[in-house]
């Protein structure tokens, strides 16, 4: 099990962390053990033996370590070939790489119970499943919980082998085949430690980098602009050269609420990154107090120490999941804004129709909801986009929509939904010349669009019950996301 979560993280960056990642990973090692325990039950009663055990783990433990100095290679490889569809994508590098050594823990299992001392193959058979399920347990805890927040990927993969080695040891004789079995498990885990410690040089913008529980995260920066990226893709950037303003085009947008709604004094920002959002709103509205909710502790502590973060009384950050937290909260809100990803990727419980009632009950009554998401605009790569706003229509009676580039590719597309109050394009612009909120946003007024104009009858409403984002983004895989900020046009994933 621990094997297990840890293909789910090497994988995630290229292929993501949809349900099909996941159902391939689990398909995968539940085949391998299908045919190791077939394969290993049929030859233990002629084949099993002490020495054999100690083989098979040792051999077991290099390929552990194969996948520590060479599992981002094999997986970035596959990555760029495009072989299948893109939902069936994980399968072919997850066989790769855990398939063999799967299939050995699958084999050591019967031959295990052949050698038990248990008075019955039954009793031998129990003995051997209940060792093999308590180490799964403490393999998915201490993966999940101590390992994987702790160190990188690659180090997570040696420590992991080390068990396989011990088990080698205890179990081994001193034959040759033992020995030369053992000795190369040791050297090869060794060597692949030395490589995986030492690491890839790491390029000249690069800050900082690190895993943490939900995903890698990074700390870039180039001609005076720093950059968190999580999951590879671009999450929040501010300037550190003396410069004013936004880095990306996209995050003026944020401001559109004060526009909207009068007298703003709590705002909620669902989602922290580098929090240059909530930073802003405390710096440009004397008056406004700001609660930010970031799952990732690590996401925090990054934002204070390279992005300028500093908690006080009018911006509290809170290390929750948005969606309970707002559920346990007391407080209402003027603005609720959410801007939550993983990678380029809205959770899912965040996009449906139940959590959306949550926002409005939790909304005053001239309070607005603002979701910042990543689709196309129109046409191939729109399903997501079209089903949010299938999913707030059903609870807001009025909704707009601005996408932030001209182009066809993936890029931030701002929705925002008001609870009683209804805007045209000039109204918006009437205000904006009216009201003074610190930016000018005539320019992002021009990209209004009502929600009715956009068409949504192919794509359903999103619940708790049935949220088919992955689905949705199927056809978003391997699209340009496109932000356009401070040099031009960048494109990624």
């Amino acid at each position: 099990m621990g094997l297990e979560i840890l293909a789910g993280r090497m994988v995630a960056p290229a292929f993501g962390s949809s349900v099909y990642t996941w159902g391939s990973i689990i398909g995968v090692f539940l085949a391998a053990l299908s045919l190791g325990y077939a394969l290993g039950g049929r030859y233990a009663a002629t084949h099993a033996s002490n020495q054999a055990l100690a083989i098979l783990s040792a051999v077991a433990a290099v390929s552990v370590a194969a996948v520590a100095v060479g599992g981002d290679v094999v997986i970035t490889w596959f990555d760029t070939l495009n072989l299948v569809e893109p939902r069936y994508a994980a399968i072919l590098p997850v066989t790769l790489l855990f398939g063999p050594m799967t299939f050995l823990l699958g084999v050591i299992s019967p031959f295990a119970a052949e050698q038990s001392a248990a008075e019955s193959h039954g009793s031998a058979s129990g003995r051997v499943y209940a060792v093999g399920t308590i180490g799964s347990i403490v393999g998915a805890f201490g993966a999940t919980f101590l390992l994987i927040p702790a160190f990188p990927v690659g180090e997570v993969a040696l420590l992991l082998a080390l068990p396989l080695i011990v088990v080698a040891v205890l179990v081994g004789d001193t034959e040759p085949p033992t020995v030369a079995a053992v000795g190369l498990a040791i050297v090869a885990v060794g060597f692949a430690g030395s490589l995986v410690v030492a690491g890839p040089p790491m390029t000249g913008d690069t800050i900082y980098e690190t895993q943490t529980a939900y995903s890698d995260l990074e700390v870039r920066q180039d001609e005076g602009v720093r950059t968190m990226y999580i999951g590879g893709v671009p999450q929040s950037a501010t300037y550190v050269d003396g410069r004013e303003g936004y880095v990306f085009d996209y995050a003026p947008y944020m401001h559109l609420p004060m526009l909207l709604t009068d007298d703003v004094d709590r705002v909620l920002f669902i989602g922290g990154g580098g929090f240059t959002g909530p930073q802003r709103y405390v710096e440009e509205y004397p008056n406004v107090t700001v609660d930010a909710v970031e799952i990732d502790p690590q996401v925090v502590d990054t934002a204070e120490r390279y992005f300028g973060l500093q908690e006080s009384d009018r911006l509290q950050v809170h290390v929750a999941d948005g969606r309970e937290f707002l559920q346990s909260t007391d407080r209402t809100y003027d603005v609720i804004i959410l801007d939550a990803f993983q990678a380029d990727q809205v959770p899912f419980h965040l996009t449906t129709r139940e959590f959306v009632e949550l926002t409005r009950s939790k909304l005053d009554e001239d309070g607005v909801l603002m979701a910042n998401i990543i689709s196309a605009r129109s046409g191939e790569g729109s399903a997501f986009y079209r089903a949010m706003i299938k999913t707030v229509d059903t609870t807001y009676p009025h909704l707009y929509t601005f996408p932030t580039a001209d182009t066809p590719n993936l890029q931030n597309i701002e929705l925002v939904a008001t609870k009683h109050a209804d805007f045209t394009q000039a109204d918006l612009q009437r205000l904006n010349d009216r009201r003074d909120i610190g930016l000018d946003l005539s320019e992002e007024i021009e990209r209004y669009r009502r929600a009715e104009t956009v068409p949504t009858g192919d794509v359903p409403i999103l619940t708790d019950d049935y949220a088919p984002v992955d689905s949705l983004l199927d056809e978003q895989v391997d699209k340009p996301y496109v932000i356009t900020g401070w040099n031009g046009t960048t494109a990624t994933g």
